[in-house]
């Protein structure tokens, strides 16, 4: 299912909102190989700025980065959160 989710998304060619970025940074952590770590930090490296401080969208890559052992980006994004919830520190 996450393989189809990033298949769509590369042929719909859109600009991701926030929950779009959500669904693709949770089905890049389901699948956790070499395309999904790709199109997981290529995603994140354009994410802009404003969806950044969104526990959601935030959450979500944190996860997946946990996920892929990169801890240390994980770290930057849980600490640049203002508003941590109960759901971003279990991402962590």
């Amino acid at each position: 299912m996450a393989e189809k989710v990033l298949d769509l998304f590369d042929e719909m060619k859109i600009e991701p909102d926030q929950f779009t970025l959500s669904v693709l940074f949770n089905a890049c952590a389901v699948l956790n190989n070499h395309r999904a770590m790709k199109i997981g930090k290529e995603l994140l490296a354009k994410m802009p700025e404003n969806y950044r401080n969104k526990n959601i969208t935030s959450t979500s890559a944190i996860n997946m980065l946990m996920k892929f052992g990169d801890v240390e980006s994980a770290e930057r994004i849980f600490q640049s959160i203002k508003a941590k919830d109960i759901i971003t520190y279990g991402a962590m």
